[in-house]
């Protein structure tokens, strides 16, 4: 018998020996053999195969240098830039539909295929305009006025989306926002439209179709390129200081100033004003789609301010300028309920609407620059503005169906004044940012700033689009006839009705307001060619 000790030694040698024997079937083919299909037998060399693979390949791969991770993480940031730029231009566009809703339930049913299709069709002519001319002249390097290298049909030298002094091309105006031409293009494009839209609103149930046609491809073409390069073209009220984020001079009170001209060349609607100088109701026929079209603009706002950041490399930011939009609107509404209510004797729905987009306008220029608490004021006084506004110019016999002018021009004159009195300069992110404002110890260079560049950019736009309106008035004539007005411009310019079939309306009219019309008629001349 072995000796206890020596058995000691030798039990591990014999169980690894044992390990051994039972664990040598897995080197045995024949094992496999016996007990595995000729499928799963030929699976065997295969996965060997893969796995000695790819470890050969993981050795031999070389390793990522910093310049490939810098080089793949600046791709990876153009293409969300990109994205947001794009989604956002996206919202801006669907502002159309609210535009067209609004407009059309704004006005008489008579009309309703008539501004239909006038915002339908203004922002086809808006792309082509603004890619055939407009966005060279904007954004084309320039002597200060003007730009002048070109770029019309987006030609041109261009390296975007090179940022800064690595950029090389004839938009140096746009060098700050890292994405694609083609976004920064189709991103002003959509602003461009809309102020083309709200020109609409204000000519709306008398002007000529074809006259607004030409109309919108001058001021999308020439007048607003020439305004907005002053502004965002890197034109002499930028290099003087002047800031309007998001559009509140450079789009909205651009539309209206151009509104405001068409609305007193074309005249009053027949009808709409008494001998007395008293003026007519002709209420609006569906304010169901007026308010859907309300709705829309509010998301579309979302696009429209937060979407000038160009980028989303500030999160922060965004979500400032989202709130402080968000808030202006919503104190606007209310603002213009409680005024209404008051002033009128009812809250108004059209008024509620008007205050909505009233305190929207109004905090476009300054959205990323003044707090919430800022925004809420400002948008409560443009609330309470555009009640008051709507009977000032119904007093100077100023015929706005929709109030577009009320709207876009006042408050957007307005919200330019109100960044040079609220601003907290760079504050919450934006960079280049204002100087502080008159209400946050800025005195008061700030704001002379803005009522500079309002003046001059209102000068210019009357100027150039009274030149305009003149000019089609004394070649074609901007106005149909007051037999094709008292028809219904559905019938008259498009030959055919937006509810066939249902009844339709008597004339929208006061008794008073009926003996205008029928005198009109019967002399069978109009008033206002």
């Amino acid at each position: 018998m072995m000796h206890r000790a020596t058995l000691k030694k030798v039990q591990p040698a014999l169980k690894q020996r044992q390990l051994f024997s039972r664990s040598s079937k897995w080197f045995s083919p024949s094992w496999y053999a016996k007990r595995l299909t000729p499928s799963w037998q030929a699976c065997i060399p295969l996965a060997l195969t893969i796995v000695l693979g790819w470890s050969y390949a993981g050795m031999t791969q070389t390793p990522p240098t910093l310049e490939s991770v810098s080089q793949a993480t600046a791709e990876l940031k153009v293409g969300i830039d990109t994205m947001w730029v794009m989604i956002a231009a996206m919202l801006v566009f669907f502002m159309n539909a609210g535009f067209c809703m609004l407009e059309t339930g704004m006005c008489r049913q008579k009309n309703a295929v008539n501004v239909l299709s006038k915002n339908l069709v203004v922002f086809a002519l808006s792309t082509v305009a603004f890619w055939a001319l407009g966005f060279g002249l904007m954004f084309s390097n320039s002597n200060n006025f003007l730009g002048v290298s070109g770029g019309f049909f987006l030609s041109g030298a261009d390296n975007s989306p090179a940022i800064g002094d690595a950029y090389q091309g004839i938009f140096s105006a746009l060098n700050w926002t890292g994405v694609p031409l083609g976004a920064k293009f189709f991103f002003q494009l959509v602003f461009a439209g809309t102020a083309a839209t709200i020109v609409s609103g204000a000519v709306a149930e008398r002007i000529k179709f074809f006259d607004f046609l030409i109309f919108s491809l001058l001021l999308v073409g020439i007048a607003y390129p020439i305004t907005g390069h002053w502004i965002w073209g890197g034109g002499w009220l930028a290099d003087a200081g002047f800031y309007d984020f998001a559009g509140s001079t450079v789009v909205h009170a651009v539309g209206g100033w151009a509104a405001l001209m068409g609305a007193a060349f074309l005249g009053p609607r027949i009808g709409k004003y008494n001998a007395d100088g008293s003026a007519n109701a002709l209420p609006a026929h569906n304010m169901s789609i007026a308010t859907l079209g309300a709705l829309i603009l509010w998301l579309g706002w979302f696009g429209f301010n937060p979407g000038s950041t160009m980028g989303v490399g500030n999160g922060s930011l965004i979500a400032h300028i989202a709130l402080t939009t968000n808030t202006a609107g919503a104190f606007g509404a209310l603002a213009a309920t409680i005024t209404a209510w008051v002033v009128l004797g009812k809250p108004d729905l059209s008024m509620i609407i008007n205050g909505l987009l009233a305190g929207l306008v109004a905090i476009t220029a300054s959205c990323a620059f003044v707090s919430v608490t800022s925004a809420a004021i400002i948008g409560t006084i443009g609330g309470i503005l555009v009640v008051f506004a709507v009977g000032f110019f119904d007093k100077i016999h100023i015929d706005d169906p929709v109030g577009a002018v009320s709207v876009h021009l006042v408050n957007g004159v307005w919200g330019t004044l109100a960044l040079g009195l609220f601003s907290q300069a760079g504050q919450f992110g934006a960079a280049p940012a204002p100087a502080a404002g008159l209400l946050f110890g800025g005195g008061i260079s700030q704001l002379w700033l803005q009522v500079l560049g309002t003046i001059s950019v209102g000068g210019a736009t009357v100027l150039l689009s009274s030149i305009f309106w003149l000019a089609l008035k004394s070649t074609l004539g901007i106005r149909v006839s007051a037999e094709e007005e008292f028809e219904g411009l559905d019938i008259s310019e498009h030959g055919m009705e937006a509810y066939a079939g249902f009844v339709k309306e008597a004339s929208g009219l006061s008794s008073s307001g009926t003996s205008g019309v029928t005198s009109g008629i019967s002399s069978a001349t109009n008033p206002y060619p």
